[in-house]
């Protein structure tokens, strides 16, 4: 039987393969398969740790060359060095041999050192040049403090003389003038100083320790550097003060030492001689003059170098990873040691098996081997993991299934009607024409600009909404729908067709005014737009969508609950259709489905004519239970029976759905071990690796099946277990019990949950009239002139980004949210197992797209 063709309603068919591949190829093959992206390879040594596969020192060797990479677009980053964009190279960006791999890691690991050794030349030098600048500053701003220590000869001494431990005991005044007498005192006088510079937010801290420290036998100045010393680690500036200590006594000044070390300052030598101190300042500005070349030169260097790899760094990463990641893949195959072969294991769907086959008989050809690739289909009662086709369009309501669960393997898919449901219901809570039209704009302004915007960086809230740019045009569509259905636009009436109400033209000031209906006319498409601003109008539309939001919710759950019958036809368990589905649907059309048969039977028919006010419905279904056969207020002929009869089909039900499945279950397990049937998982499996021997036995005696003419073999290990369990009464009955529970109360509670849709609606269109008659409004009712026009313009700017963040943004995320439970939990519950597995294609698109090279 051929494979169905691969659409949204049911997962693709999937085929267990075995794969034989010739040791000298496994790599090429691996990478062709990567390209292609419909393999899901088994891991078949999942036994073996990490560090004893056969290909782990490829791995580390690989990882070792990513690590470079990261460190040159590091130095790239740092040095404001643009990179070439992964989009500027071709799409399809691989390496076609093991060589080229080879040399491009040898080439990285050249690069990395010639950027190392550049790099801390530069830093190096930089270090340099700080501290040359430093020590002129140092230098520039210890001349001032001299002079002022010199004049101040006297103050220091008869200071420090009022302490207990004097500093200038032992000064000579002699000298002609005072110039000389300073500089006679500080050779003579046992004073040392220390000169340096310390980050400006910690001199006061500084202060604070050496006065404390030293008990106030110091002299200090300081001065604050103007422009920022530059940090050449970080790039960043930090503010700087010059100071010179003096002090007496070396101990004293090895204290100071220390102390200035350990809160960061960087110390310089200054000599006290004015000459020396310029001949001091001379060579620093000649050593920073020669400095400046070096670290020019060497910066055009390192610049130069950083360029080149940035013309190529972003390929280069593309090729690394999806080398790693075909090593990655050879790791899960196992390797037959007397063959010399590679023998893996991978889901792929079925009608893509030709398309395998023909690629891997391409690198045969290219590599110029004898021996083929082997391709087997291996038969497995293994669930195979489930494949949904996708595209642009449906890849975003797919996800919002798939965020909830995987849909079982060919189960039916929800996202097939998941495309019209989730935007229609959406509409149905923010339907309004004029939000729809920006909404739809939003959605084609980012579907015009895909590729630009699919290629910058966008903030996470901007990434999401642009997944979901195919989402937002559907549901701003629906939204435009529902919008003239609500006849709404911005909260205003949309008056397309002429009313079917018309206002008296004579009545009196003050009286109630009531709108005729124009006889024989019907307003032809959704609500009147006289409705609009009447003072009944929020009773009509409350009325009006709370009994459309119960039609809705009964069409949702009905059409998902036929789900479910289709399922089980398709997976041939007939009793799911008898013991849950049928039982099922009675109870629920028996109540609900009466309902809406009442609700539509009530619009259709003309109260007002035939002389009868409209009965409640909602007292007839609470009488419908509490008190059967009782009719308050007759709907139709024959109620009453009706709703008996109706009401023991739907406790009939529930005994049905209790025992019905539960028992039938029992009696064919014992059917079958009657019979002597044996669970599949207790049956002996053959290795499709074994050769055969005797015609039909494997080398150990066992029954083989063999290869048959499409190449169908057995799974080597593993494949069934776990997948027949023993048979447990007890644990079925009580499954069966919580699912009839669950089912009974959910149709009540779900039915209700539509009621949002209506909740929803009026929230939205209230809030819109108030925000239009809080702002444009309050703008028209103002007076001419120029402040009425700027005022009208100020609240026009207001009302538009208001509804926009407001009622288009938060009310319809608000909106969205709750379609989006509707369908998890009132829709899907009804059909949806969702416990299936993922198919997990090794694919080098899938791999770039999760971890995008961002350059």
């Amino acid at each position: 039987m051929a494979p169905h063709k691969d659409t949204l309603f049911r997962s693709a068919d999937m085929s267990l393969t075995q794969l034989y591949i010739a040791n000298e190829i496994g790599r090429e093959v691996v990478s062709a398969l990567g390209e292609l992206g419909c393999m899901d390879f088994r891991d078949l040594n999942s036994e073996t740790s990490a560090f004893q596969r056969t290909f782990t020192q490829e791995i580390r060797r690989l990882d070792n060359v990513e690590r470079q990479f990261r460190f040159f677009h590091m130095h790239m980053e740092k040095s404001s060095i643009p990179a070439r964009s992964i989009y500027d190279f071709d799409e399809n960006i691989s390496a076609t041999s093991k060589t080229e791999i080879d040399e491009l890691v040898d080439r990285s690991q050249a690069l990395e050192g010639r950027i190392s050794s550049l790099n801390e030349s530069y830093e190096t030098l930089k270090k340099r040049e700080v501290e040359l600048t430093e020590w002129r500053w140092v230098l520039k701003e210890a001349g001032s403090f001299f002079d002022r220590a010199r004049g101040q000869t006297e103050e220091i001494r008869r200071s420090i003389d009022e302490d207990d431990a004097p500093l200038l005991r032992d000064v000579e005044h002699s000298g002609p003038n005072g110039e000389t007498q300073g500089e006679r005192s500080f050779s003579v006088m046992n004073i040392g100083f220390v000169a340096g510079v310390i980050p400006r937010e910690r001199m006061a801290a500084f202060e604070r320790i050496l006065w404390r420290t030293l008990r106030g036998n110091l002299y200090m100045n300081q001065s604050e550097i103007p422009e920022p010393i530059i940090n050449p680690e970080t790039n960043e500036g930090i503010n700087k003060n010059v100071f010179i200590i003096f002090a007496h006594g070396k101990e004293i000044i090895a204290k100071i030492r220390k102390i200035s070390e350990s809160l960061g300052a960087d110390l310089y030598s200054v000599d006290e001689n004015s000459e020396l101190r310029r001949d001091q300042i001379h060579e620093v500005n000649t050593r920073l003059g020669d400095l400046a070349n070096v670290l020019r030169n060497t910066k055009q260097t390192l610049d130069a170098e950083l360029t080149a790899i940035g013309r190529s760094l972003a390929a280069w990463m593309v090729i690394i990873k999806k080398e790693k990641a075909v090593y990655e893949s050879l790791n899960k195959f196992s390797y037959d040691q007397a063959r010399k072969t590679l023998i893996a294991e991978a889901w792929c769907p079925t009608n893509s098996l030709a398309l395998v086959k023909s690629t891997l008989q391409d690198v045969n050809d290219r590599a110029g081997l004898s021996v083929p690739t082997i391709v087997n289909q291996i038969k497995t009662t293994k669930t195979p993991p489930t494949y949904v086709k996708t595209n642009k369009f449906t890849l975003g309501f797919q996800t919002i299934i798939d965020a909830y669960g995987t849909a079982k393997y060919t189960e039916i898919n929800p996202g097939l009607p998941t495309v019209v449901t989730f935007p229609f219901l959406f509409a149905v809570m923010f339907g309004d024409f004029g939000h729809g039209i920006i909404m739809t704009l939003a959605a084609l302004g980012m579907i015009y600009f895909e590729k630009p915007l699919s290629r910058g960086k966008l903030d996470e809230l901007f990434s999401m909404a642009f997944f979901g740019r195919y989402i937002m045009l559907m549901m701003g569509v629906f939204s435009i729908y529902t919008g003239a259905i609500y006849c709404d636009v911005f909260s205003k009436p949309l008056n397309i067709f002429p009313s079917m109400w018309e206002w008296p033209e004579d009545f009196k000031a003050g009286d109630p005014v009531a709108a005729k209906r124009v006889e024989g006319y019907t307003y032809p498409f959704g609500m009147d737009w006289n409705w609009h601003d009447t003072e009944n109008d929020l009773l009509f539309s409350n009325s009006y969508k709370m009994k459309l939001s119960i039609l809705f919710g009964w069409a949702h759950m009905t059409y998902s609950l036929c789900l479910s019958y289709i399922n089980a036809r398709h997976f041939k368990t007939p009793i799911d259709i008898w013991g849950n589905f049928i039982p099922g649907m009675i109870f629920f059309q028996s109540i609900f489905g009466y309902l809406v048969f009442a609700i539509v039977y009530k619009w259709a028919v003309d109260w007002y004519s035939i002389g009868k006010s409209p009965p409640g419905l909602l007292n007839m279904l609470i009488y419908m239970f509490l008190s059967p056969g009782t009719i308050e207020e007759q709907l139709y002929p024959g109620q009453a029976p009706v709703q008996v009869i109706l009401l023991l089909l739907a406790v009939v039900q529930v005994p049905i759905m209790l025992f019905l499945k539960p028992f039938y279950l029992r009696w064919e397990h014992n059917k079958a071990r009657a019979m002597g049937y044996r669970g599949i998982g207790e049956s002996t499996r053959v290795s499709a690796l074994d050769e055969d021997d005797d015609e039909g036995q494997t080398p150990n005696g066992r029954e083989s099946f063999g290869d048959d003419e499409e190449g169908v073999a057995m799974i080597t290990e593993g494949i069934t277990e776990g997948e027949h369990e023993e048979f447990e009464f007890s644990e079925i009955m009580i499954h069966q019990v919580i699912h009839t529970i669950e089912f009974c109360l959910a149709c009540v509670s779900h039915t209700a949950s539509y009621l949002r849709l209506w909740a929803l609606s009026l929230a939205h269109q209230r809030l819109s009239i108030v925000l239009w008659d809080m702002t444009i409004s309050v703008g028209f009712s103002q007076g001419g002139g120029a402040v009425g026009v700027i005022g009208i313009v100020i609240l026009f700017y207001l009302w538009f980004v208001l509804t926009v963040f407001v009622l288009c943004i938060m009310e319809g995320t608000s909106a969205m949210l709750h379609s989006l439970r509707l369908h998890w939990v009132e829709a899907m519950s009804k059909h949806f197992l969702g416990d299936g597995v993922a198919f997990q294609p090794f694919s080098f698109k899938v791999l770039l797209e999760e971890e995008p090279v961002d350059l």
